[in-house]
């Protein structure tokens, strides 16, 4: 079986992380797998799938929003049995590539978000309804993400294009991680520490933690790992608000279990997601995860670890501290975070889609 998985790039997002993780496994397991980048920028997991060897990364050239890219991609398509895709805009290129091919192939989409800006208009409506009749199986990553897409595009309940898989982590890396020492992070051993691990685009909430952090004692810190188009201006909101001393932006880490196992409380502030896989690592960090309570992440850490509602800092600021001061509350909360996470297991996840890849050829 040759295996390609095309997505925009290999940035820092989820599901970029989650390509260069499966295909790793996959390879582990005899599937010949390549990805196919529409930017092929030299990331840190460009370079880390780079450094396994076996499994090549093709990249094409200019804006990714290019149609152009459609003719590129259906020469590509020829030298493989099964294609993988992954966001938009590669779910169009893709679609109208195997269009335009003499020769189809079976297309697997992963929806990996609850909504995006595209479903509330309706003429992208009515293309999304013609793109995914070109998808052998779209795959929904979660109970939200499944009923969205299913009402977006008008599918009954129950229908075989559409099967569920929850995404999954190395969770042994989440949970064997040697954590820092607070001085390691130039912080002092009484400094209580919070981190976020999110891209900065706008479907994340950076802002209301950083409001969060800003009503809270000097002693409590936020560490925000990641980057995205709207970092400066979250760099420009801590420095208005004189927080200077209390908001740390990390960049781009590849030490991400090591930082959650060093810090007190993990948190989300999201406004949607998929399955988030920062969410899982939350779970399995052994640190009690905080969470906002919108689609596709409420339900997830509901019943585990602790829900603030959308845009309410002063919510996330009480949870922050219950359990800062409340020892035996913040140990029960991890309990059940961990409990949790079981279920996301990435060999599961893995083993789910080579059993759906078989089933395809």
């Amino acid at each position: 079986m040759k295996l390609l998985q095309v997505i925009n790039s290999l940035g820092a997002g989820g599901a970029e992380k989650l390509v260069v993780d499966t295909a790793l496994l996959y390879s582990e397991k005899g599937i010949d797998v390549d990805i196919l980048l529409l930017n092929g920028e030299n990331t840190p997991l460009c370079q880390q799938i780079k450094a396994h060897g076996s499994i090549k990364v093709l990249s094409l050239k200019g804006n990714i929003y290019s149609p152009l890219k459609i003719f590129s991609i259906r020469t590509i398509f020829k030298n493989y049995d099964i294609i993988h895709a992954h966001l938009f805009p590669v779910s169009y290129w893709v679609a109208f590539a195997n269009m335009l091919s003499f020769k189809k192939k079976p297309i697997i989409f992963t929806e990996h978000n609850t909504t995006n800006r595209r479903r509330s208009i309706f003429i992208f409506k009515m293309i999304d309804r013609v793109i995914y009749k070109q998808f052998e199986k779209v795959v929904t990553i979660s109970d939200a993400v499944d009923k969205n897409l299913k009402l977006h595009l008008g599918l009954k309940k129950k229908t075989n294009r559409v099967q569920k898989i929850h995404n999954g982590i190395h969770l042994n890396q989440i949970q064997n991680a040697i954590p820092y020492s607070k001085e390691e992070l130039n912080f002092k051993k009484t400094d209580q520490l919070v981190i976020q691990v999110a891209s900065f685009t706008a479907q994340k909430d950076q802002k209301t933690l950083i409001k969060a952090i800003a009503v809270l004692p000097e002693n409590i810190k936020l560490i925000l790992v990641g980057t995205g188009p709207l970092i400066d201006q979250y760099k420009t909101l801590v420095n208005d608000k004189k927080l200077e001393a209390k908001v740390y932006f990390y960049g781009v880490r590849k030490d991400v279990p090591r930082l959650l196992k060093s810090v007190d409380i993990v948190v989300l502030s999201s406004h949607y997601e998929g399955l988030s896989l920062s969410s899982i690592e939350g779970l399995a960090s052994g640190k009690p995860f905080i969470a906002s309570n919108t689609p596709g992440l409420g339900e997830i850490v509901k019943d585990s670890g602790i829900i603030f509602e959308d845009n309410d800092h002063n919510a996330l600021a009480n949870a922050i501290s219950k359990l800062l001061n409340n020892k035996l509350y913040g140990e029960q909360i991890v309990n059940q975070c961990i409990k949790k996470a079981q279920y996301y297991d990435i060999n599961l996840m893995v083993s789910s889609y080579i059993e759906l890849f078989k089933n395809l050829q």
